[in-house]
């Protein structure tokens, strides 16, 4: 897409043991740092990135969005955001899920690029548009934005109290969902790509892929103690 580039992982082709096997991504689960370090600069290389211009963030389920023009400083400690955004091209953002939505959005004429990570949580405080709106603010255009989402829990698998689902649907009433059993649900996905409308981002893509369903991926719902996929986004 006109120099934008967007990579979802899956589970294999790492070095992680059990349970996080293989292509662990993710640094606070409780696997071995250096099989995360392993895992990171292959799957950097793979998408043929230097692993040292890819920037993680301390997720933690809120909306609060950095501004990034490099990776962070050696040893400094990483910001609580859910949404990194940059006007750096070959700068890589990355977002770690194993259910959350992975939200990679570009805008390649204006050279910005976002990263945001959406469960329920950060969907409801609305990360999504924050990650828009801040990418506006660095030159982008929301009807020139692409927008990509990755493998997630899907709307037929989330099940969530009656109560919960309500909240949810107060704010986004596109994520209210029922599960495949006729259970409460919330559709996060669905959610995510209705403020990407909102906000003027049409047409964006969304992976088939189920999580919980896909034993290919990595699943929290599924395996509580488990690895953590990555999206990655950058612009030539």
């Amino acid at each position: 897409m006109g120099g934008a580039h967007f990579a979802f992982t899956d589970r294999w082709g790492g070095v992680s043991a059990v349970p996080y096997e293989e292509l662990n991504l993710g640094g606070a689960v409780g696997d071995d740092p250096a099989a995360v370090r392993a895992n990171r600069e292959r799957a950097a290389r793979s998408l043929g990135l230097d692993p040292a211009l890819v920037v993680w963030m301390n997720q933690v389920h809120g909306r609060d969005v950095a501004v990034v023009d490099g990776p962070w400083r050696a040893g400094a400690e990483v910001p609580a955001v859910d949404a990194v955004v940059t006007a750096r091209r070959g700068l890589a953002l990355a977002v770690l899920t194993a259910d959350c939505t992975p939200v990679l959005l570009a805008d390649p004429v204006a050279g910005v690029a976002g990263a945001a990570h959406a469960g329920r949580p950060g969907l409801v405080a609305g990360v999504v548009p924050a990650a828009v709106e801040a990418m506006v603010a660095l030159g982008a255009e929301p009807g020139r934005i692409v927008a990509r989402t990755g493998p997630a829990v899907c709307g037929r698998c989330y099940e969530v109290p009656a109560g919960m689902r309500d909240a949810v649907s107060e704010v986004v009433p596109s994520a209210r969902a029922e599960t495949s059993w006729g259970t409460p649900a919330v559709d996060v996905v669905a959610g995510v790509h209705a403020q990407l409308a909102q906000a003027g981002v049409a047409g964006g893509l969304r992976s088939a892929v189920c999580t919980l369903e896909s034993r290919d991926h990595f699943s929290y719902r599924r395996d509580r103690v488990t690895g953590r996929l990555a999206g990655y986004v950058w612009l030539e």
